[in-house]
């Protein structure tokens, strides 16, 4: 795996609301990069326009050879380069409720992907095993913990054996041993060669976890760096922010929840 993504002056524009105001950013392969800021930052719009889930009016997103430009998004089959380099694990998981979660993990291999049914079953339950819930493939969304559903919406991500992990608040519906074998469990995916984007309020998980961490505040990126010379030694307003916590911002900070 050898795929890195860089993105070039992103912007992203609701109507008149400029929601991105130009995002640099790269993700090395094997790098756990952690994005972060308060709600409404911006940080769902950088992994939905990566994943070509939301049109970007101006700037560049590569992974590996495949380009996205602004405008439209493309059809979906001119978008095989980038599902193949690409998956994205979303904040509630979005499992199919009327599917197992072995047929959650092979629906886009098998339709998709072209693969056969057997090819898809052999590697979804190798992913499963992989996370520790195979014994779980027979089960549906609503039988699984939300641990063990985090679990399979992460096989079916890697599914297709993308080259960059996209993850949104992994870490929301989990208490903290869940959260800390999550973390092992990524950086033991970074390992192996894939980037990661996470995007997290996660300050303990980021820490414990993160090679970098991108801050991002109304739209611009306003520090980055190691995951300890941020989270400790921040240099920005509105990562100190970040770091106070619920219920103890500065005020006039100017800083929206």
């Amino acid at each position: 795996m050898s795929d890195a993504l860089e993105v070039r002056g992103l912007q992203v524009a609701h109507g008149e609301k400029r929601v991105l105001r130009g995002i640099d950013l790269q993700v090395a392969p094997g790098e756990v990069c952690v994005l972060m800021g308060l709600s409404g930052a911006g940080k769902s719009t950088v992994l939905r326009s990566i994943g070509a889930l939301q049109p970007f009016s101006a700037g560049t997103i590569t992974v590996g050879d495949f380009r996205l430009s602004p405008g439209p998004l493309p059809r979906e089959s001119r978008l095989r380069g980038l599902r193949s380099r690409v998956g994205m694990v979303f904040q509630a998981h979005s499992l199919f409720e009327h599917l197992t979660a072995l047929e959650n993990v092979t629906l886009a291999p098998v339709h998709a992907l072209r693969w056969t049914r057997e090819r898809a079953e052999e590697v979804a339950l190798a992913l499963l095993d992989g996370l520790g819930v195979a014994a779980r493939a027979g089960a549906y969304p609503r039988e699984l913990s939300g641990g063990e559903a985090q679990r399979v919406a992460i096989a079916r991500a890697l599914a297709p054996n993308p080259t960059m992990l996209l993850m949104d608040e992994p870490t929301s519906a989990l208490d903290p041993a869940r959260r800390g074998a999550l973390g092992e469990t990524l950086c033991g995916l970074a390992r192996q060669g894939r980037g990661l984007l996470i995007s997290t309020h996660d300050v303990d998980f980021a820490r414990a976890h993160a090679d970098r961490v991108v801050v991002l505040s109304e739209g611009v990126l306003v520090e980055e760096g190691p995951a300890a010379d941020v989270l400790d030694r921040p240099s920005h307003a509105a990562t100190r922010e970040l770091l106070r916590g619920p219920g103890e911002a500065a005020p006039g900070s100017g800083i929206k929840g």
